[in-house]
């Protein structure tokens, strides 16, 4: 019994976590309170502003303001986290997803809401779009070596997914108990939950003064800067400028990071597939997936409901195989292989007509949906510079936010009515069409070319396997 539990303590990935040490854990629960919080918007920030009387026209408004609020705050952030520390860049995120809740637990006005949401840290869709997730993620590949970064940044992505399931279930519970006691209507409840909201961003200011330096951006070209600006100023007094017309180099550090032409090469292309995965997860969303299946069968609301968590669960659960599966069939071909049997998935959903074989498809889209997340952060880490990974990581969840919010659009273009099935079909193809597209282009990238591999492997491609150090692990304990 004890080997087996040591079993499942590698193989799980828990050691790769345990061995990365205390920063690793702190951004995990980090992130795992903060999707709680955005969990409980998911569920009531919709039914709050109906409850306020906002009219449609000022609730999409408010919806795509804010979103396009988090995508400029989070690019800018995130491209100068480095240079000015992550570690107060992610304070400085959480007090205002504390001054955004805060707001929302106390003012009904839709301008003083929408000025708050836009400027501030605010979910409105539940989804991660702040400035969090991408320095998250940069620092977890900093703080891990390319054996153990797929498992500890699959247990960041379940922990994700588990927060924000326990917050939808529990602020439904909470808004229900609140509205059983006397003098409590449902708009208090509901400002009742925002303060949890501040709450958990209280909780990730914690988490973010209890970080490490470790967590700040490496620099490994100081050094040689300096003896270079050294260098110039011994040649300088030996040799003095003459006056021209030549501007003196300036000495002062751009806050911005900058992207090496060799690293935008390789990312132009991943963008561009990125784009055309996220258009296609636009184009049917969980909502509209939920719309379809309810005007195609009239299921109850409460099923309709069931279903959805379940889903949810069961996407949480199964990125915690992502890691051991990166292990054994290297990071392209996990989020190939298991991409693409959702994507699969997706292309056939409108074809059953019976409700099993609907809900049966719909478990296997959701069930292997998020598998991909953890290597492909794991990939981008492993095939750009170190320094430059914040940058790219936020241009990376830029391009992809974007193009899935254009996705309802596309979706309403193709489906018309009683089309609606042809959204799906679209989509599906165009998630085949991205799984090919990596494993063409992708399958023999070199990987881990600009960090040491000293950890026991070699330089690797993003085919390999490391099943046969993995073996020799097991074979140990």
């Amino acid at each position: 019994m004890i080997a087996f539990l040591k079993y499942l303590y590698h193989e799980l990935g828990l050691s790769s976590v345990h061995s990365t040490g205390r920063d690793a854990v702190l951004i995990i629960l980090a992130r795992c309170c903060r999707m709680f919080a955005y969990g409980t918007n998911s569920l009531l920030l919709a039914l709050f502003f109906s409850e306020l009387h906002f009219s449609d026209y000022h609730i999409g408004l408010f919806m795509t303001l804010t979103l396009v609020g988090d995508v400029v705050l989070s690019l800018f952030l995130t491209l100068i986290a480095d240079r000015v520390g992550r570690r107060l860049t992610l304070f400085s995120g959480s007090v205002l997803m504390v001054l955004s809740g805060f707001t929302f637990a106390v003012f009904e006005n839709f301008w003083i809401l929408l000025f708050a949401a836009v400027l501030g840290v605010i979910s409105a869709t539940g989804g991660d779009f702040g400035p969090f997730r991408v320095i998250e993620e940069s620092t977890l590949s900093q703080l891990t070596n390319p054996k153990t970064r797929a498992d500890v940044l699959a247990w960041y992505v379940t922990a994700a997914g588990l927060g924000s399931a326990i917050g939808t279930e529990v602020a439904g519970q909470f808004v229900e108990w609140l509205r059983r006691r006397d003098g409590w209507e449902v708009v208090d409840a509901y400002h009742a939950c925002f303060w949890v909201y501040s709450a958990m961003g209280v909780l990730n200011m914690i988490f973010s003064v209890l970080l490490s330096a470790n967590c700040e951006a490496t620099k490994p070209e100081a050094s040689k800067a300096e003896e270079a600006e050294i260098l110039l100023d011994e040649q300088d007094i030996k040799n003095p400028p003459t006056t021209d017309k030549t501007p003196s180099k300036s000495k002062t550090e751009s806050r911005f990071a900058r992207i090496s032409r060799e690293t935008r090469q390789i990312m132009y292309k991943l963008w561009f597939l990125l784009i055309v995965d996220s258009l296609a997860d636009g184009m049917v969303p969980m909502t509209l997936t939920n719309y379809y299946m309810d005007q195609k069968f009239h299921l109850l609301k409460s099923t309709l409901g069931n279903i959805t968590s379940v889903s949810y669960f069961l996407a949480s659960c199964s990125t915690v195989f992502a890691g051991p599966l990166s292990r054994r069939l290297g990071l392209i071909n996990t989020m190939v292989f298991t991409h693409l049997p959702s994507s699969a998935a997706v292309l056939i959903f409108p074809s059953p007509q019976n409700v099993p074989a609907t809900v049966a498809l719909l478990l296997i889209r959701m069930g292997l949906n998020n598998m991909d997340q953890a290597p492909r952060a794991a990939f981008i880490a492993a095939v750009v510079r170190p320094e430059e990974r914040t940058a790219v990581m936020g241009i990376t969840s830029m391009l992809r936010t974007l193009a899935s919010t254009a996705g309802p659009s596309v979706t309403g273009i193709l489906a018309g009515s009683d089309r609606f099935w042809i959204a799906f079909v679209a989509a599906g193809a165009l998630r085949i069409t991205y799984d090919l597209g990596l494993f063409v282009m992708f399958i023999n990238m070199k990987l881990y070319q600009h960090e040491e591999t000293d950890y026991g492997g070699k330089e690797e491609r993003s085919g390999t396997t490391g099943q046969a150090s993995d073996e020799e692990e097991l074979r140990e304990l």
